[in-house]
């Protein structure tokens, strides 16, 4: 058995064992070293996707996105895949990676001169 093969398997484990409930990581170990972290720490989002989902999302990044290979791979129709794609996004909180400044930031980097004074209103103006 493969050290992937295992961390599978426990994965697998550990997700049938806490039915889909929520856990915290408490204690997280680096491997290789002798250094571990304690505190609090909740699982990324795609570590709390059900078993069943979680495998569904593998498929369907294998697949580059292929709901084609996907009806194929799990036999099922194209309005089944884009529910199941449809539900699993509706679960997971996405992160805007480009979000607008606030006030406050664009006033700073205007004291900081890194904007001029017509460009802070046209942002401040942006924010309405």
């Amino acid at each position: 058995m493969s050290p992937g093969s295992k961390n599978s398997t426990e994965w697998q484990e550990l997700t049938q064992l806490t039915q889909g409930r929520p856990i915290t990581v408490e204690r997280v170990r680096i491997c290789g070293k002798d250094i571990a972290i304690e505190g609090n720490f909740e699982l990324p989002q795609l570590a709390r996707l059900s078993l069943e989902d979680q495998v569904f999302v593998m498929a369907f990044v294998r697949s580059h996105g292929s709901i084609k290979e996907m009806e194929q791979v799990f036999g099922v129709s194209y309005p089944t895949i884009k529910a199941r794609l449809t539900r699993i996004a509706n679960s997971l909180e996405f992160v805007d990676t480009n979000p607008k400044p606030s006030r406050t930031e664009i006033l700073d980097r205007l004291q900081r001169r890194e904007i001029t004074a017509p460009d802070a209103i046209r942002e401040l103006e942006a924010l309405k």
